[in-house]
């Protein structure tokens, strides 16, 4: 199963479905990981629902943070902004599907931080955004 999972992360990393950048937006946010230098900015357009109706990511990194931000985006597309505000590290771990080793999980956690940031209007994004 974890090869399979592996796929989807190679996949997603050469063919990201959401990348690119929203103008205008309604939220935005950005950072990185200066310990590997991924660097991940994400736009986010929602409706006067608080549902977000369009997402997108930027920025570079390796293939987990750049293949976490694609697979974060496709599943908050529809979601109210309460819902994002609730997602934690687990489910990120399981929108990939394999086992991270701290360094990689750093990786595979900027996406959130950086959309928990912006979601709640944050200054600067905190490791505390994605822990739960």
């Amino acid at each position: 199963m974890d090869d399979l999972y592996r796929e989807v992360i190679i996949e997603r990393y050469k063919e990201p479905q959401f990348k690119g950048e929203l103008d205008p937006h309604d939220v935005t946010f950005e950072d990185e990981n200066p310990l590997c230098g991924d660097h991940i900015r994400i736009d986010l357009r929602v409706d006067e629902n608080n549902k977000i109706t369009e997402a997108a990511f930027s920025g570079h990194g390796c293939a987990i943070s750049q293949a976490s931000a694609d697979l974060l985006i496709e599943s908050i597309i529809g979601k109210s902004l309460d819902e994002v505000k609730q997602l934690n590290k687990q489910d990120i771990l399981d929108l990939l599907g394999i086992e991270l080793g701290p360094v990689r999980l750093k990786c595979a956690l900027l996406s959130l931080k950086v959309l928990k940031a912006g979601v709640y209007g944050l200054g600067e994004a905190s490791d505390d955004l994605v822990e739960g």
